[in-house]
């Protein structure tokens, strides 16, 4: 096993690549986040949410800007027609991109008021959006425009765009932030990163049940992340969960047993699995994208 890799538990082995290695595909960002895979045309989107633009990384070509004055997009994913879908901070909403390029706002309030920051998103498969919605947006102007938080908790939501339909599904979080479902949506994961603002806030990541494609029940503490916290993470067809930290990418089986990390030398914010078999791993950390190459792919297209 090469230095790209540190192993906790020996099922790591069969999940990574001895010969492939971290590199370092792009840096000039000042926060990168928000990572999502467009396979039709080869192309990483990802966010750099205080310099208030989105990037566009393609293999052989580098990076380029995708959308300047991006409203300070945090998350990014796609829904089941491939179109992007982007939680913003500036804006305070969630919108998606149509294929011609118009933006398309699909929630931007909750029982009459505006939202905090949309943080981080998931499209399920029945169309349905689910995201989270700390304050990290508003607290000052560095990630977005500082505002009264007029929301009374820091909730996780669930959206139906065809009707604009939204639920709450969760309102004890601190800082909800990261979230993602198992292979078979039976489970949402959800991270909150209330460590963030305060040193004996939590930095571990829920789960949940997923109980008539709408509900969530049977919450339980799924792993605690340290050093740092679970800010954004993806699973694999496996279910393993590959999770943002303050070292590099740790890496949890379904049964919560942190079974190795990815040393980065930069703090992680995000990750997603792309390329053409599903298999690299992209990583937002900091100022740079990084990408490693596993022996397993991403869950889900999103």
């Amino acid at each position: 096993m090469n230095d790209s890799y540190q192993v906790y538990d020996s099922r790591f082995r069969a999940l990574v690549q001895p010969n492939a290695w971290l590199e370092r595909l792009w840096t000039g960002a000042r926060w990168t986040e928000g990572p999502v895979y467009f396979a039709d045309t080869d192309v990483l989107v990802f966010s750099d949410i205080p310099n208030n633009r989105m990037m566009r990384w393609v293999d052989g070509m580098g990076a380029g800007v995708f959308r300047c004055d991006s409203n300070y997009a945090n998350g990014n994913t796609r829904d089941r027609q491939a179109r992007l879908v982007t939680a913003e901070h500036g804006g305070r909403r969630i919108t998606r991109t149509e294929p011609d390029g118009t933006v398309t706002v699909l929630a931007d309030r909750f029982e009459g008021k505006p939202l905090n920051s949309p943080n981080d998103l998931v499209v399920k498969s029945d169309g349905t959006v689910w995201f989270t919605d700390p304050p990290y947006g508003i607290i000052s102007d560095y990630e977005g425009h500082k505002a009264a938080q007029e929301q009374t908790r820091c909730r996780v939501y669930r959206l139906e765009p065809e009707s604009g339909r939204i639920d709450a599904v969760a309102e004890d979080f601190v800082k909800p932030n990261g979230l993602a479902f198992s292979p078979d949506e039976r489970v949402l994961y959800i991270s909150d990163t209330g460590a963030s603002h305060d040193p004996d806030g939590p930095h571990h990541i829920r789960a949940f049940d997923v109980e008539d494609g709408r509900r969530l029940t049977g919450a339980r503490v799924f792993a605690e992340v340290s050093p740092g916290v679970p800010d954004g993470f993806r699973l694999d067809t496996d279910g393993n969960l590959w999770t943002s930290a303050g070292d590099g990418v740790h890496c949890y089986a379904p049964d919560g047993a942190l079974l190795g990390k990815i040393p980065v030398p930069e703090v992680v914010a995000n990750v997603t699995f792309g390329g053409a078999k599903r298999n690299r791993l992209f990583i937002t950390a900091t100022s740079s994208l990084y990408a490693i190459f596993l022996s397993v792919s991403g869950a889900q297209a999103p």
